[in-house]
């Protein structure tokens, strides 16, 4: 036996290399040139003993900030939310942590009514009648919905506001490349959609006019009104919507929006540099057919026992592809039942409070920063937990400084928006104390 871990002996090894009927294993990479081959071993530090490798990897891990070490501010999509410690006790048990194809009806019923829960739970949440099982992030759950809106209309232009995220924005139009969509953007004033402009860019080629609220910048948008301007031209409304917002805003479903997305970290999922993260999806009954990705529904076996199962498929996998509207075939399982866990742990008084503590914080920090010399607010619309300030000083600068407090400031939104340089979008969340943004507003002071 070479190596410890490896359980083949050498005779092993010439026992299956003749049995595929070569010498050595480098002659399995012949279709490899000589001069690309590495030919030495790689130039790798000696082993380490795992207590010396334990420090090494604690020594590279005290590099980064960790959300228990500083205090945060920065939101932008993803979010500092309490996290119930029951979530993470029955998320690590074996048969959620290690499962794979969870959706296997002759072996999952478990699994699969923890998403028929979690599809439940969205659809309450959003006012829609029917979720799917998950996407993989808030993102690709947006160009999925604009994709389907698509298919559903027969139309091939795609309207977004310029207050949804820049980064969904970019997914969505590398989705049109493929899908071949043509995808246009709708301005902002005071923080919000402009209306007149959105008016004016709709056409009877519209399949969608995609929106986020709250946006961007955190305003909230006037939903009720835009899913009329985008229904008076037979247009889709597609709204991105942060889950904790719904435990205090009217829910689309009650809006007119026919299709919901959006990111669901906050969800009870950490903050964990890109991910994982977790979409969702819901929509109106009319759309039920043309959903995305996997949809678990519930029914009966012969002997009238409740039992759920895997319906409504658009895939490719279960239909022919060019009448499939969605090539995702894994989703964020784990995720999704995370989800469904804190909906279900906080319950809806406790979903209503921790939106509520969001919108309190955030505005008690947003009028504070106001008093400052060096700060001053940019929009008037509505937020929910986010916000923008102008600074007197460079946000890059700002936030070293910051950081060196234990301090993790907003986000540059000049780096996304021309014409908004030392423009900061700052987030609050309900675990932010008051003496927490009493701090932030000292430290601000101080640094303009």
């Amino acid at each position: 036996m070479g190596w410890s871990y490896l359980p083949h002996t050498d005779n092993d090894r010439k026992a299956m290399l003749a049995a595929i009927g070569v010498a050595a294993t480098d002659d399995l990479f012949q279709d490899v040139p000589a001069n690309l081959r590495l030919n030495r071993p790689l130039d790798l530090p000696p082993a380490l003993s795992e207590p010396e490798l334990i420090k090494n990897l604690q020594a590279l891990a005290k590099a980064n900030i960790s959300m228990e070490d500083a205090v945060c501010f920065l939101g932008a999509g993803a979010y500092d939310h309490f996290i119930p410690s029951v979530i993470d006790h029955i998320i690590r048990r074996s048969e959620f942590y290690t499962a794979y194809t969870q959706y296997q009806p002759e072996i999952a019923q478990g699994y699969l009514q923890a998403l028929w829960e979690f599809q439940s739970l969205i659809c309450e949440i959003t006012g829609m009648a029917v979720a799917n099982a998950s996407m993989y992030d808030g993102g690709t759950a947006v160009a999925e919905a604009a994709m389907m809106a698509c298919a559903a209309s027969g139309r091939n232009k795609v309207i977004t506001a310029a207050a949804v995220h820049p980064h969904y924005r970019n997914i969505l139009e590398s989705y049109g490349l493929d899908r071949g969509f043509i995808s246009s953007e709708a301005g902002f004033v005071d923080g919000v959609t402009d209306r007149d402009q959105l008016e004016k860019m709709l056409d009877d080629s519209t399949a969608a006019v995609i929106i986020q609220s709250p946006n961007f910048f955190g305003s909230i948008e006037d939903i009720k009104t835009l899913a009329q301007i985008a229904h008076a031209r037979g247009a889709y409304l597609i709204t991105v919507v942060d889950p904790i917002s719904l435990g205090l805003l009217e829910s689309p479903g009650a809006l007119g929006v026919d299709i919901v997305v959006g990111e669901g970290q906050g969800l009870g999922l950490a903050l964990a540099y890109g991910g994982p993260y977790l979409g969702f999806f819901a929509a109106t009954e009319k759309l039920m057919r043309k959903l995305p990705g996997r949809i678990v529904g519930q029914t009966q076996d012969h002997a009238g026992n409740r039992g759920f199962v895997l319906t409504l498929q658009a895939r490719e996998q279960h239909i022919r592809r060019e009448k499939a509207t969605s090539n995702i075939c894994s989703n964020q399982a784990l995720c999704a039942l995370t989800a469904a866990i804190y909906l279900s742990t906080v319950g809806k008084q406790g979903f209503r409070e921790v939106a509520s503590q969001c919108v309190q914080k955030a505005n008690y920090a947003y009028r504070e920063l106001q008093k400052l010399n060096g700060c001053e607010v940019v929009f008037s619309a509505p937020f929910f937990k986010e916000f923008v300030v102008r600074l007197s000083k460079p946000v890059a600068k700002v936030n070293k400084a910051l950081r060196a407090k234990g301090i993790v400031g907003g986000l540059d939104l000049g780096s996304y928006y021309p014409g908004m340089d030392n423009c900061m979008l700052l987030c609050v969340t309900e675990k932010r104390s008051k003496a927490e943004i009493d701090r932030l507003v000292s430290e601000m002071g101080a640094i303009l």
